[in-house]
C-alpha cells in the first residue's frame, strides 16, 4: 500500500489539451493529485477474516496503517508546498510585463479598470477583479462555476467573452434613451433573456460579472447565485388558503441576502402596496393564534416591508410575494432579477406530500409560493 502511493505521488499530472481562446469553455487546468482515491475500504469478507487475526497480526497491521497515513501526510505537505509556490511564482510573474502575452501576441491581461469600459478589443484577453470589490459587489456569495475557476487558475481573473458584452450592451439600451448607432437601427431590446449552454460553458460566470457591472452602475439587482437552495432544505408546509406550500426557512434567507448589498437603496424606495401581508405557518413554530396577516404602516419603504419578513417568521413567505410585486412598480431605478440555477425550478423539489401510510407524492417547484411568485417576473434569468 504505501508502495503504491508513493508511486502514484511520484506520477506527473496530467495536462488538459490547449485551450482554445475564442472557445466558450472556461480555461482548462492541470489536475492535482488526490490522495482520496487511494483510500482503502474493507469488504465484509476480510473484516470477518480481520477478527480471526492473532495480535502479532493486529500488531503488523496496525504499523502499516501509520505507516501509510504518514505516507499521505507526506503527500498532502508535498501539493501543499507546490502550491504555495505556484501562487509565489505568480505573483512574481505579475510583475513582470513582458510575461503578459497572449494569442497572436496580444496583451492576456486587460488593463481596462472596470466592467462598464470594456470593449470588444479587450474578448479573450482577462479582466482582473479585486478581492475587496468582488466582497463589495457579490456579498451574497460566488457561484460555483467561478469560485472553481479562481481556484484552478489562483488568480481572481476571469475571461471577457463577447456574450458578455453583448449581454451588457443589451441592459444598458434599457435605460439609455440614446441610440447607440449612428446609421442603422439598434439591435432590439430583450428585457427577458435564458443563457443556456453546455455544462460549464461559462453561464454563471457571465451572469455574475452583468450582476457586478450593474450594480457598479447603480442598479438595484436582487441576485439568487444558487437556485437550488429556493427548493431544498429546511421546512415546507401547505398554506390552506393559496394551496401552494410555504418555505419559511429559504424565504428568510432570501429576504437577508437581498439586503446585503442593497440596504442603502430600499431604505429610499417607498412601498406602493399596504395591504396586510398573510402569514403563514412559521418555520417549527405552528400557526400564530388570532392573527392571519400583518399590517404595512403607511410610509414604509421596501427596507421596512423586508424587516417585517425577517423578524417574524409567519411573514417570511409572504414579504417575499409581496416584494415581488413591489419590485415590478419600482420607477426611479433600473431593476435586475438575475437568477443562477434557474432549470431546478422547473423540475420536482426535495419535498413530498404523504399520501398515504406507505407512499408519498413529489412535490414541484412550481408549487412552491416563493417560486410561483418570481418566476413570472424574472427580468434575466440563467
Amino acid at each position: 500500500m504505501l508502495r503504491h502511493i508513493l508511486r502514484a505521488a511520484l506520477r506527473k499530472p496530467q495536462i488538459h489539451p490547449p485551450w482554445n481562446p475564442k472557445s466558450n469553455s472556461t480555461v482548462p487546468s492541470i489536475s492535482a493529485f488526490d490522495h482520496n482515491h487511494f483510500c482503502y475500504f474493507s469488504s465484509k469478507s476480510n473484516l470477518a477474516k480481520a477478527k480471526k487475526t492473532d495480535p502479532k497480526s493486529k500488531k503488523k497491521s496496525t504499523n502499516e496503517a501509520t505507516a501509510d497515513s504518514s505516507a499521505t501526510d507526506v503527500v498532502d505537505a508535498a501539493f501543499f508546498d507546490d502550491g504555495a509556490k505556484r501562487v509565489r511564482h505568480l505573483m512574481e510573474d505579475e510583475k513582470d510585463p513582458s510575461l503578459d502575452v497572449g494569442p497572436n501576441g496580444r496583451p492576456l491581461f486587460t488593463s481596462t479598470p472596470s466592467l462598464s469600459q470594456l470593449t470588444r478589443k479587450d474578448t479573450c484577453t482577462y479582466f482582473k477583479f479585486s478581492e475587496e470589490g468582488l466582497n463589495g459587489a457579490l456579498p451574497e456569495g460566488l457561484p460555483k462555476g467561478m469560485a472553481k475557476e479562481f481556484e484552478d487558475s489562483m488568480r481572481r481573473a476571469v475571461l471577457v467573452r463577447q456574450s458578455f458584452l453583448d449581454l451588457r450592451d443589451n441592459f444598458r439600451r434599457i435605460v439609455d434613451t440614446h441610440p447607440l448607432s449612428s446609421g442603422g437601427k439598434d439591435p432590439k431590446v430583450r428585457k427577458q433573456i435564458v443563457l443556456d449552454g453546455p455544462v460549464s460553458c461559462g453561464k454563471s460566470i457571465t451572469l455574475a460579472m452583468l450582476v457586478h457591472w450593474a450594480r457598479d452602475e447603480g442598479w438595484l439587482v436582487f441576485y439568487v447565485p444558487r437556485g437550488r437552495e429556493w427548493t431544498h432544505g429546511g421546512f415546507f408546509y401547505k398554506h390552506p388558503e393559496t394551496g401552494l406550500w410555504d418555505t419559511p426557512v429559504q424565504a428568510e434567507n432570501i429576504l437577508k441576502d437581498f439586503l446585503k448589498y442593497n440596504d442603502p437603496i430600499l431604505k429610499k424606495l417607498p412601498c406602493h402596496i399596504f395591504d396586510p401581508v398573510p402569514l403563514g405557518e412559521g418555520a417549527g413554530v405552528g400557526w400564530m393564534k388570532g392573527v392571519d396577516s400583518m399590517a404595512v404602516p403607511e410610509g414604509s419603504t421596501l427596507y421596512d416591508l423586508i424587516q417585517i419578513g425577517i423578524k417574524l417568521t409567519h411573514a417570511a413567505v409572504g414579504v417575499v410575494v409581496r416584494l415581488r410585486k413591489e419590485l415590478s412598480l419600482v420607477k426611479d431605478i433600473p431593476v435586475l432579477i438575475a437568477i443562477d440555477q434557474y432549470n431546478n425550478w422547473f423540475t420536482f423539489s426535495e419535498y413530498e406530500e404523504p399520501v398515504t401510510i406507505r407512499s408519498c407524492r413529489p412535490i414541484h417547484a412550481r408549487e412552491l409560493a416563493t417560486l410561483e411568485s418570481c418566476v413570472k417576473t424574472c427580468l434575466m434569468f440563467l
